[in-house]
């Protein structure tokens, strides 16, 4: 296998989060309302553990449910890790950082996370674990 080889596992989550923008003149996006994120949760790595995985598929979910829990039902713009502005990009970067926490395996190089609040566009944040 060529160094530039990589493994990825890959789960989505959908849960329903609010904000509101504080980008002057957003129309209706200026108040609080709701979307049902979808978000995705990438691992990648160039080896493999012991048993032939880049991540055990059980132990990413763990960490990605956990992670999501704190953003469900809760008001974007209440939390101190989305500062500024709660968009997209920003709740991305706080789930990967979340998942990276709770994250322990090794062969994991990279994780990115890609979050979509409508049918429109994906926004995506990648970061080294």
């Amino acid at each position: 296998m060529s160094a530039s080889s990589t493994y990825s596992v890959a789960v989505e989550r959908i849960f329903v989060a609010q904000h509101f923008l504080t980008v002057p003149d957003c129309g209706d996006e200026n108040d609080l309302h709701s979307h049902a994120f979808t978000a995705r949760f990438e691992a990648r790595g160039t080896s493999l553990n012991q048993h032939g995985y880049v991540v055990d598929i059980v132990e990413f979910e763990e960490s990605v449910d956990a992670a999501v829990e704190q953003y469900r039902d809760e008001t974007l713009n209440d939390l101190p890790e989305i500062e500024g502005n709660p968009s997209a990009e920003r709740l991305a970067r706080a789930l990967a950082d979340a998942v990276a926490e709770g994250l322990e395996a090794p062969e994991v190089d990279s994780l990115e996370v890609s979050v979509r609040e409508d049918e429109r566009a994906w926004v995506s944040y990648e970061r080294s674990v």
